[in-house]
Protein backbone atom coordinates (compact mmCIF):
# COMPACT_ATOMS: atom_id res chain seq x y z
CA UNK A 1 0.00 0.00 0.00
CA UNK A 2 1.29 3.45 -0.88
CA UNK A 3 2.28 5.38 2.21
CA UNK A 4 4.82 7.92 0.92
CA UNK A 5 3.45 10.64 -1.32
CA UNK A 6 5.97 12.05 -3.80
CA UNK A 7 3.57 13.78 -6.22
CA UNK A 8 3.36 17.23 -4.66
CA UNK A 9 3.64 18.97 -8.04
CA UNK A 10 0.23 17.53 -8.93
CA UNK A 11 -1.43 18.29 -5.61
CA UNK A 12 -0.04 19.02 -2.17
CA UNK A 13 -1.65 17.49 0.90
CA UNK A 14 -4.28 19.91 2.23
CA UNK A 15 -2.63 22.57 4.39
CA UNK A 16 -3.97 22.75 7.97
CA UNK A 17 -4.96 26.35 7.25
CA UNK A 18 -7.05 25.15 4.30
CA UNK A 19 -8.80 22.50 6.38
CA UNK A 20 -9.65 24.94 9.16
CA UNK A 21 -10.80 27.69 6.82
CA UNK A 22 -12.94 25.33 4.74
CA UNK A 23 -14.66 23.88 7.81
CA UNK A 24 -15.39 27.35 9.17
CA UNK A 25 -16.65 28.69 5.82
CA UNK A 26 -18.80 25.68 4.99
CA UNK A 27 -21.51 26.59 7.50
CA UNK A 28 -21.67 30.24 6.40
CA UNK A 29 -20.60 30.26 2.76
CA UNK A 30 -22.62 27.56 1.03
CA UNK A 31 -25.26 29.89 -0.44
CA UNK A 32 -24.82 31.64 -3.79
CA UNK A 33 -22.79 34.84 -3.24
CA UNK A 34 -24.74 36.60 -5.98
CA UNK A 35 -28.03 36.40 -4.08
CA UNK A 36 -29.48 39.36 -2.20
CA UNK A 37 -30.87 37.52 0.80
CA UNK A 38 -28.92 37.23 4.05
CA UNK A 39 -27.30 33.85 3.35
CA UNK A 40 -26.11 35.10 -0.05
CA UNK A 41 -24.67 38.26 1.51
CA UNK A 42 -22.76 36.16 4.04
CA UNK A 43 -21.22 34.12 1.24
CA UNK A 44 -20.34 37.29 -0.64
CA UNK A 45 -18.62 38.77 2.41
CA UNK A 46 -16.55 35.61 2.84
CA UNK A 47 -15.61 35.64 -0.85
CA UNK A 48 -14.59 39.30 -0.74
CA UNK A 49 -12.46 38.68 2.36
CA UNK A 50 -10.80 35.74 0.59
CA UNK A 51 -10.13 37.92 -2.45
CA UNK A 52 -8.50 40.59 -0.28
CA UNK A 53 -6.35 37.98 1.45
CA UNK A 54 -5.24 36.40 -1.83
CA UNK A 55 -4.45 39.82 -3.29
CA UNK A 56 -2.25 40.66 -0.31
CA UNK A 57 -0.39 37.36 -0.68
CA UNK A 58 0.20 38.02 -4.38
CA UNK A 59 1.03 41.71 -4.08
CA UNK A 60 -1.87 42.86 -6.27
CA UNK A 61 -5.16 44.66 -5.67
CA UNK A 62 -8.36 42.77 -4.79
CA UNK A 63 -10.20 43.91 -7.91
CA UNK A 64 -7.52 42.21 -10.03
CA UNK A 65 -8.21 38.79 -8.43
CA UNK A 66 -10.86 36.32 -9.60
CA UNK A 67 -11.39 32.87 -8.12
CA UNK A 68 -12.02 30.07 -10.61
CA UNK A 69 -12.98 26.42 -10.32
CA UNK A 70 -9.47 25.20 -11.27
CA UNK A 71 -6.09 26.23 -12.56
CA UNK A 72 -7.12 25.02 -16.02
CA UNK A 73 -10.15 27.31 -16.04
CA UNK A 74 -7.91 30.19 -14.96
CA UNK A 75 -5.51 29.51 -17.85
CA UNK A 76 -8.29 29.22 -20.42
CA UNK A 77 -10.05 32.36 -19.25
CA UNK A 78 -6.81 34.31 -19.09
CA UNK A 79 -5.40 33.29 -22.47
CA UNK A 80 -8.61 33.30 -24.51
CA UNK A 81 -9.96 36.44 -22.82
CA UNK A 82 -6.90 38.47 -23.77
CA UNK A 83 -7.21 37.29 -27.38
CA UNK A 84 -10.95 38.05 -27.48
CA UNK A 85 -10.24 41.64 -26.45
CA UNK A 86 -8.18 42.26 -29.58
CA UNK A 87 -10.01 43.83 -32.53
CA UNK A 88 -7.88 41.82 -34.95
CA UNK A 89 -6.43 38.81 -33.13
CA UNK A 90 -2.91 37.81 -34.05
CA UNK A 91 -0.95 34.70 -33.15
CA UNK A 92 -1.13 33.02 -29.76
CA UNK A 93 2.53 32.43 -28.90
CA UNK A 94 3.53 29.92 -26.24
CA UNK A 95 6.58 27.95 -25.20
CA UNK A 96 6.73 24.31 -26.27
CA UNK A 97 6.80 23.12 -22.65
CA UNK A 98 3.59 24.71 -21.38
CA UNK A 99 0.95 22.77 -19.46
CA UNK A 100 -1.65 20.97 -21.56
CA UNK A 101 -4.25 23.61 -20.63
CA UNK A 102 -2.27 26.13 -22.67
CA UNK A 103 -1.85 23.72 -25.57
CA UNK A 104 -5.59 23.09 -25.57
CA UNK A 105 -6.29 26.83 -25.60
CA UNK A 106 -3.95 27.15 -28.58
CA UNK A 107 -5.80 24.35 -30.40
CA UNK A 108 -9.13 26.07 -29.64
CA UNK A 109 -7.77 29.32 -31.07
CA UNK A 110 -6.64 27.55 -34.23
CA UNK A 111 -10.02 25.85 -34.69
CA UNK A 112 -11.58 29.30 -34.45
CA UNK A 113 -9.47 30.48 -37.39
CA UNK A 114 -6.54 31.88 -35.43
CA UNK A 115 -2.83 31.09 -35.45
CA UNK A 116 -0.78 29.51 -32.69
CA UNK A 117 3.02 29.47 -32.60
CA UNK A 118 5.01 27.13 -30.35
CA UNK A 119 8.41 28.55 -29.41
CA UNK A 120 11.17 25.97 -28.87
CA UNK A 121 13.20 25.58 -25.71
CA UNK A 122 16.80 24.57 -25.11
CA UNK A 123 17.93 21.22 -23.71
CA UNK A 124 17.37 22.46 -20.15
CA UNK A 125 13.74 23.32 -20.97
CA UNK A 126 14.23 27.09 -21.01
CA UNK A 127 12.70 29.42 -23.57
CA UNK A 128 14.73 32.28 -25.05
CA UNK A 129 14.43 35.59 -23.22
CA UNK A 130 13.03 37.14 -26.42
CA UNK A 131 10.53 34.52 -27.62
CA UNK A 132 8.70 37.00 -29.86
CA UNK A 133 11.76 37.71 -32.01
CA UNK A 134 10.69 37.42 -35.64
CA UNK A 135 6.98 37.12 -34.76
CA UNK A 136 4.72 40.01 -35.74
CA UNK A 137 1.41 41.20 -34.25
CA UNK A 138 1.13 38.56 -31.51
CA UNK A 139 -2.07 38.82 -29.48
CA UNK A 140 -0.71 37.10 -26.40
CA UNK A 141 2.45 35.43 -25.12
CA UNK A 142 2.10 32.50 -22.71
CA UNK A 143 5.11 31.40 -20.65
CA UNK A 144 5.07 29.47 -17.39
CA UNK A 145 7.07 30.77 -14.44
CA UNK A 146 8.73 27.37 -14.05
CA UNK A 147 8.22 23.99 -15.61
CA UNK A 148 5.90 21.57 -13.85
CA UNK A 149 7.80 18.46 -14.98
CA UNK A 150 11.50 19.29 -14.67
CA UNK A 151 11.40 22.43 -12.50
CA UNK A 152 13.39 24.71 -14.84
CA UNK A 153 12.65 28.38 -14.18
CA UNK A 154 11.78 30.66 -17.08
CA UNK A 155 13.24 34.20 -17.42
CA UNK A 156 9.90 35.93 -16.87
CA UNK A 157 11.27 39.40 -16.08
CA UNK A 158 13.48 39.45 -19.20
CA UNK A 159 10.70 38.04 -21.36
CA UNK A 160 8.31 40.73 -20.12
CA UNK A 161 10.88 43.44 -20.84
CA UNK A 162 11.23 42.15 -24.41
CA UNK A 163 7.51 41.64 -25.02
CA UNK A 164 7.04 45.19 -26.35
CA UNK A 165 3.51 45.61 -25.06
CA UNK A 166 2.24 42.11 -25.89
CA UNK A 167 0.29 40.79 -22.86
CA UNK A 168 2.23 38.08 -21.02
CA UNK A 169 0.13 35.32 -19.48
CA UNK A 170 2.09 33.47 -16.81
CA UNK A 171 1.05 30.04 -15.57
CA UNK A 172 2.48 30.19 -12.05
CA UNK A 173 0.92 26.98 -10.74
CA UNK A 174 4.23 25.15 -10.31
CA UNK A 175 6.22 27.95 -8.69
CA UNK A 176 3.76 29.90 -6.55
CA UNK A 177 4.00 27.58 -3.52
CA UNK A 178 7.80 27.94 -3.46
CA UNK A 179 8.77 31.45 -4.52
CA UNK A 180 7.40 34.82 -5.65
CA UNK A 181 6.65 35.22 -9.35
CA UNK A 182 8.98 37.68 -11.14
CA UNK A 183 7.40 40.98 -12.16
CA UNK A 184 6.27 41.93 -15.65
CA UNK A 185 3.34 39.61 -16.35
CA UNK A 186 -0.09 40.87 -17.41
CA UNK A 187 -2.16 37.81 -16.41
CA UNK A 188 -1.34 35.16 -13.83
CA UNK A 189 -3.05 31.78 -13.36
CA UNK A 190 -2.61 29.24 -10.57
CA UNK A 191 -4.24 26.23 -8.94
CA UNK A 192 -4.96 26.08 -5.21
CA UNK A 193 -4.26 22.37 -4.85
CA UNK A 194 -0.62 23.05 -5.81
CA UNK A 195 -0.06 24.94 -2.54
CA UNK A 196 -2.24 22.85 -0.22
CA UNK A 197 -5.62 24.35 -1.00
CA UNK A 198 -8.49 22.17 -2.12
CA UNK A 199 -9.35 20.89 -5.58
CA UNK A 200 -12.05 23.07 -7.09
CA UNK A 201 -10.30 26.41 -6.65
CA UNK A 202 -7.95 28.37 -8.88
CA UNK A 203 -6.88 31.99 -9.11
CA UNK A 204 -6.83 34.30 -12.11
CA UNK A 205 -5.17 37.72 -11.81
CA UNK A 206 -5.62 40.27 -14.59
CA UNK A 207 -3.54 43.39 -13.99
CA UNK A 208 -5.06 46.82 -14.45
CA UNK A 209 -4.58 48.08 -17.99
CA UNK A 210 -4.78 44.59 -19.52
CA UNK A 211 -7.72 44.31 -21.89
CA UNK A 212 -9.94 41.27 -21.34
CA UNK A 213 -13.22 40.19 -22.92
CA UNK A 214 -15.43 37.18 -22.26
CA UNK A 215 -14.36 34.44 -24.73
CA UNK A 216 -17.03 31.98 -23.64
CA UNK A 217 -20.69 31.62 -24.67
CA UNK A 218 -22.85 34.25 -23.03
CA UNK A 219 -22.98 38.00 -22.74
CA UNK A 220 -19.96 40.26 -22.97
CA UNK A 221 -19.64 40.29 -19.21
CA UNK A 222 -17.01 40.99 -16.60
CA UNK A 223 -14.47 38.34 -15.67
CA UNK A 224 -16.31 37.27 -12.54
CA UNK A 225 -19.64 37.06 -14.33
CA UNK A 226 -18.02 35.05 -17.13
CA UNK A 227 -16.44 32.62 -14.66
CA UNK A 228 -19.73 32.13 -12.83
CA UNK A 229 -20.36 31.37 -9.18
CA UNK A 230 -17.45 29.70 -7.42
CA UNK A 231 -17.20 27.32 -4.48
CA UNK A 232 -16.95 29.91 -1.69
CA UNK A 233 -15.58 27.58 1.04
CA UNK A 234 -12.94 26.30 -1.41
CA UNK A 235 -11.99 29.89 -2.29
CA UNK A 236 -11.72 30.77 1.40
CA UNK A 237 -9.52 27.71 1.96
CA UNK A 238 -7.38 28.66 -1.04
CA UNK A 239 -6.77 32.16 0.29
CA UNK A 240 -6.05 30.98 3.84
CA UNK A 241 -3.57 28.32 2.74
CA UNK A 242 -1.89 30.70 0.28
CA UNK A 243 -1.35 33.19 3.09
CA UNK A 244 0.16 30.45 5.27
CA UNK A 245 2.36 29.12 2.47
CA UNK A 246 3.72 32.55 1.56
CA UNK A 247 4.70 33.06 5.21
CA UNK A 248 6.63 29.78 5.39
CA UNK A 249 7.85 29.19 1.85
CA UNK A 250 11.35 30.69 2.13
CA UNK A 251 12.35 28.36 4.95
CA UNK A 252 10.45 25.43 3.44
CA UNK A 253 12.06 25.91 0.03
CA UNK A 254 15.54 25.69 1.57
CA UNK A 255 14.69 22.48 3.41
CA UNK A 256 13.08 20.82 0.40
CA UNK A 257 15.85 21.91 -1.99
CA UNK A 258 18.42 20.17 0.22
CA UNK A 259 16.42 16.93 -0.09
CA UNK A 260 16.04 17.12 -3.88
CA UNK A 261 19.76 17.81 -4.25
CA UNK A 262 20.43 14.64 -2.28
CA UNK A 263 18.06 12.73 -4.55
CA UNK A 264 19.70 14.06 -7.72
CA UNK A 265 23.21 13.28 -6.50
CA UNK A 266 22.32 9.80 -5.25
CA UNK A 267 20.51 8.80 -8.45
CA UNK A 268 23.40 10.00 -10.59
CA UNK A 269 25.83 7.93 -8.50
CA UNK A 270 23.84 4.72 -8.04
CA UNK A 271 21.61 4.26 -11.11
CA UNK A 272 23.50 3.45 -14.34
CA UNK A 273 22.37 4.95 -17.66
CA UNK A 274 20.15 7.60 -16.13
CA UNK A 275 19.35 11.11 -17.33
CA UNK A 276 18.30 13.96 -15.02
CA UNK A 277 16.68 16.55 -17.30
CA UNK A 278 16.20 20.19 -16.46
CA UNK A 279 18.44 22.88 -15.06
CA UNK A 280 20.36 21.41 -12.10
CA UNK A 281 20.62 24.81 -10.36
CA UNK A 282 18.11 27.36 -11.68
CA UNK A 283 15.06 25.26 -10.87
CA UNK A 284 12.21 24.84 -8.42
CA UNK A 285 13.28 23.29 -5.13
CA UNK A 286 10.81 20.41 -5.03
CA UNK A 287 11.07 18.57 -8.38
CA UNK A 288 13.44 15.85 -9.56
CA UNK A 289 12.78 14.06 -12.84
CA UNK A 290 14.90 11.19 -14.06
CA UNK A 291 14.76 8.88 -17.07
CA UNK A 292 16.23 5.38 -17.04
CA UNK A 293 17.41 3.96 -20.35
CA UNK A 294 15.73 0.63 -21.16
CA UNK A 295 13.10 0.95 -18.42
CA UNK A 296 9.39 1.28 -19.11
CA UNK A 297 7.95 4.22 -17.18
CA UNK A 298 4.70 2.47 -16.33
CA UNK A 299 6.51 -0.56 -14.96
CA UNK A 300 8.83 1.62 -12.88
CA UNK A 301 5.87 3.58 -11.51
CA UNK A 302 4.08 0.34 -10.62
CA UNK A 303 7.10 -1.13 -8.84
CA UNK A 304 7.72 2.06 -6.89
CA UNK A 305 4.07 2.11 -5.88
CA UNK A 306 4.39 -1.50 -4.73
CA UNK A 307 7.36 -0.41 -2.62
CA UNK A 308 5.22 2.32 -1.06
CA UNK A 309 5.97 5.44 -3.15
CA UNK A 310 3.45 7.52 -5.09
CA UNK A 311 5.27 9.18 -8.00
CA UNK A 312 4.36 10.37 -11.50
CA UNK A 313 5.45 9.06 -14.88
CA UNK A 314 4.74 10.19 -18.41
CA UNK A 315 3.46 13.69 -19.10
CA UNK A 316 2.69 15.46 -15.84
CA UNK A 317 -0.54 16.83 -17.26
CA UNK A 318 -1.64 13.52 -18.82
CA UNK A 319 -0.16 11.05 -16.35
CA UNK A 320 -3.25 8.86 -16.15
CA UNK A 321 -2.76 8.09 -19.85
CA UNK A 322 1.02 7.64 -19.46
CA UNK A 323 1.77 9.37 -22.75
CA UNK A 324 5.38 10.27 -23.50
CA UNK A 325 6.04 13.68 -22.02
CA UNK A 326 5.67 16.51 -24.57
CA UNK A 327 7.93 18.56 -22.27
CA UNK A 328 10.80 16.08 -22.44
CA UNK A 329 10.28 15.62 -26.18
CA UNK A 330 10.48 19.38 -26.71
CA UNK A 331 13.73 19.43 -24.72
CA UNK A 332 15.20 16.70 -26.88
CA UNK A 333 15.92 14.37 -23.96
CA UNK A 334 14.88 10.81 -23.14
CA UNK A 335 11.08 10.80 -22.82
CA UNK A 336 10.44 7.16 -21.90
CA UNK A 337 11.11 5.45 -18.59
CA UNK A 338 10.87 8.76 -16.78
CA UNK A 339 9.73 9.40 -13.23
CA UNK A 340 8.95 12.71 -11.55
CA UNK A 341 9.53 12.90 -7.82
CA UNK A 342 8.01 16.07 -6.37
CA UNK A 343 8.23 16.76 -2.66
CA UNK A 344 5.90 18.82 -0.48
CA UNK A 345 5.77 20.55 2.89
CA UNK A 346 5.23 17.28 4.80
CA UNK A 347 8.05 15.28 3.15
CA UNK A 348 10.58 13.95 5.66
CA UNK A 349 14.25 13.01 5.49
CA UNK A 350 13.35 9.44 6.45
CA UNK A 351 11.03 9.13 3.45
CA UNK A 352 13.78 10.34 1.14
CA UNK A 353 16.29 7.94 2.72
CA UNK A 354 13.97 4.98 2.18
CA UNK A 355 13.32 5.98 -1.44
CA UNK A 356 17.03 6.25 -2.20
CA UNK A 357 17.63 2.90 -0.56
CA UNK A 358 15.16 0.96 -2.72
CA UNK A 359 15.33 2.79 -6.07
CA UNK A 360 18.56 1.34 -7.52
CA UNK A 361 17.45 -2.23 -6.83
CA UNK A 362 14.04 -1.65 -8.41
CA UNK A 363 15.58 -0.21 -11.58
CA UNK A 364 18.09 -3.07 -11.79
CA UNK A 365 15.33 -5.65 -11.27
CA UNK A 366 13.25 -4.20 -14.12
CA UNK A 367 16.24 -4.15 -16.43
CA UNK A 368 17.16 -7.74 -15.56
CA UNK A 369 13.68 -9.00 -16.36
CA UNK A 370 13.55 -7.10 -19.67
CA UNK A 371 16.80 -8.57 -21.00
Amino acid sequence: MTDTYFDGATAQPPHPAARDAYAAALSEGWAGPGRLYTLGRRSRMLLEAARQSAAASLGVTPDEVTFTSSGTQAVHAGVLGVIAARSRPGPLVHSAVEHSSVLHAAEWHERSGGTAISVPVDRLGRVDADPLAGIEDASVLVVQSANHEVGTRQPIAQIAANADGVPLVCDAAASLPWEPVPEGWSVLAASARKWGGLAGAGILVVRKGTRWRNPFPGEDSSIREAIGEVDVPAAVAAAASLRAVVAEREELSKRVRAMTERIRDHIAETVPEVELPGDPVDRLPNIVTFSCLGVDGEVLLTELNRAGFAVSSGSACASTRLRPSHVLQAMGVLSHGNVRVSLHRETTEDEVDRFLEVLPGIVEGIRRLSR
